[in-house]
């Protein structure tokens, strides 16, 4: 019995090959096309760069040493994944080149969670941040506003830390400052109501 042909690995002129609107990534050989964050993970997103960027990036009320990018298409190995930021040590990258992406994997990442792209973000990419030796990931989920932080332990994903709503929290590894998680909240529209007097849940996992 002839068994089925086998599966021809995506290759990178796939990514370059698909739809500009979509984001293109390569996960185990598969490319995976996903839509670009809807208008609440973009605004918390967007903040959490505006908050991060001027005492880390810049030094600017902060102790600087990081560089943080937005969307960098990063290569790890086979896989091509595509975080909604990421930040690099400036000890390990000093400076940015005028390359198409990366190769050396960030020391941070942040993942903006939404119903069709938490799974992917979880499940299939955690594990190619371990392997490439990603030491900090954070979840961002706007829609029920929670902030997931997360450290590499021997290989592992330990859960440091779930913060949601508006407080003020310490968050490594930028806990040398204090971050306002309302910020990142602010003028974002609630869920909509699923049914009459209630409101849509929408789980962190």
């Amino acid at each position: 019995m002839v068994g089925a042909p086998k599966k021809k690995p995506a290759t990178y002129q796939d990514v370059l090959d698909a739809p500009e609107h979509l984001n293109a990534e390569i996960i185990d050989g598969d490319l995976r096309l996903s839509p670009r964050p809807a208008g609440a993970h973009t605004a918390a997103g967007s903040r959490l760069g505006a908050t991060l960027m001027p005492p880390f990036d810049l030094g600017n009320g902060g102790p600087g040493g990081w560089i943080l990018l937005f969307e960098p298409e990063v290569h790890l190995g086979s896989d091509i994944v595509i975080p909604d930021l990421a930040g690099w040590r400036r000890e390990r990258l000093p400076e940015v080149h005028d390359d198409a992406f990366f190769t050396l994997p960030p020391d941070w990442v942040c993942e903006l969670l939404s119903p069709s792209t938490r799974v992917h973000d979880r499940v299939e990419k955690l594990p190619i941040y371990a392997r490439a030796g990603v030491k900090h990931v954070w979840f961002i989920n706007a829609q029920v506003r929670t902030l997931e932080v997360m450290r590499l332990h021997e290989g592992l994903w330990l859960i440091v830390a779930i913060y949601r709503g508006d407080v003020k929290v310490r968050a490594e590894p930028f806990d040398a400052i204090e971050l306002d998680l309302s910020l990142l909240w602010a003028n974002i529209a609630p869920p909509q109501p699923t049914r009459a007097g209630e409101a849509a849940v929408e789980y962190v996992l």
